[in-house]
């Protein structure tokens, strides 16, 4: 079995940086994307359209969520597919119902109770979903009570000393990972928190089906698969092309577990830097299976590579791969992954 690096569809229509994707609850027949343009849209993509000059289909967008008033960083999808909740730089939560384009409610709490900065990672939890938890740069987690009209947090939990950055949740279990370089599993109903220690700031999680073990990006280059139980480290996964030291980049468990896969901020080949790249390694060897190229969106990179600094100068654009999700929680046929293009690319088999 050969990894699947097929371009099979595009997701067009954002007017900036892709900084969320998420497929819909099992089987995962739609893709919803987060973007800068304060955005969230709603895609099928099987539902195909030629594109003209270009060699990739775009898919269907179905519809576009609007009530953000700052970048869309995070979006969490409930089990029944009924409703998604999406954070980010408004420092509150917002709840939404798929098919009425509404939000339902908006979780900032009163006060001094609700995040002080941009929420970083959501998910819901719970029975029936009836959860909330959020994750922000004000370094704390908070957890919501998504059926009842209480505008606090049921429960604030502040033991990280700096932005916590990815957000993991599995039954009673929330699990953050935090720029201090910490990985906190906390277990809600017990009351308990395990520390384990990473040597730099984390930027993404990701949990193993059977949750015995944790799949942990951190800004030294490196990507680690940790046993939960022990809290020691399994297997690294790095290469001496591969660079993630700045940004948030996520991984992700894919082709039932069988790989690691994760975008870059930027690689190199011999001296020459290259960007828009997707890396796979094999999970048990460690070995890189694949380095795949994402391409722009029709019109190429040259249109879309000069934008304005701040200091009002024309420079270079790169295309960051920054976010990705596996169909079906990595058991799936397809893959998707966004970044500062503002396309969406998803991948496959031949």
């Amino acid at each position: 079995m050969s990894f699947p690096d097929k371009p099979l569809a595009q997701l067009l229509g954002s007017n900036g940086p892709i900084h969320a994707v998420t497929y819909s609850a099992s089987p995962g027949n739609y893709i919803l994307t987060g973007s800068s343009d304060r955005s969230i849209r709603l895609y099928n993509p099987i539902n195909l359209t030629p594109v003209p000059g270009h060699p990739i289909p775009c898919a269907h967008l179905i519809q576009t969520y609007a009530a953000h008033g700052h970048e869309v960083l995070s979006l969490s999808v409930s089990s029944d597919n009924s409703r998604f909740v999406s954070a980010g730089g408004d420092r509150a939560a917002f709840l939404w119902d798929v098919t009425s384009a509404t939000t339902l409610r908006r979780f900032s709490g009163t006060g001094t109770t609700g995040h002080a900065g941009r929420i970083n990672a959501v998910s819901f939890a719970g029975q029936d979903d009836s959860l909330v938890v959020t994750a922000g740069f004000d370094t704390s987690v908070r957890i919501w009570d998504a059926k009842s009209q209480n505008q606090k947090p049921i429960q604030v939990l502040a033991e990280a000393r700096d932005s916590v950055t990815s957000l993991v949740v599995r039954g009673a279990e929330v699990i953050a990972g935090s720029v201090d370089g910490r990985v906190r599993s906390y277990d809600v109903r017990m009351g308990l928190c395990v520390t384990d220690v990473m040597p730099a700031s984390v930027t993404s999680l990701c949990l193993s089906r059977d949750g015995k073990t944790a799949l942990v990006g951190t800004l030294d280059s490196k990507i680690r698969l940790m046993d939960r139980e022990t809290g020691s480290c399994l297997k690294t996964y790095s290469h001496e092309g591969w660079r993630n030291e700045e940004f948030r980049v996520q991984s992700v468990l894919g082709g039932k577990e069988r790989w690691v896969v994760a975008g870059d901020e930027l690689s190199k080949e011999g001296d020459k830097e290259v960007d828009g790249r997707l890396w796979a390694w094999d999970l048990l060897t460690g070995k890189m299976v694949a380095k795949v190229s994402v391409p722009w969106g029709p019109g190429g990179a040259e249109s879309r590579k000069r934008v304005l600094g701040r200091d009002g100068k024309e420079k270079e654009r790169k295309n960051v791969v920054s976010c990705i999700a596996w169909r079906n929680d990595g058991f799936g046929d397809q893959f998707c992954v966004g970044g500062t293009s503002g396309v969406v690319t998803v991948f496959g088999a031949v």
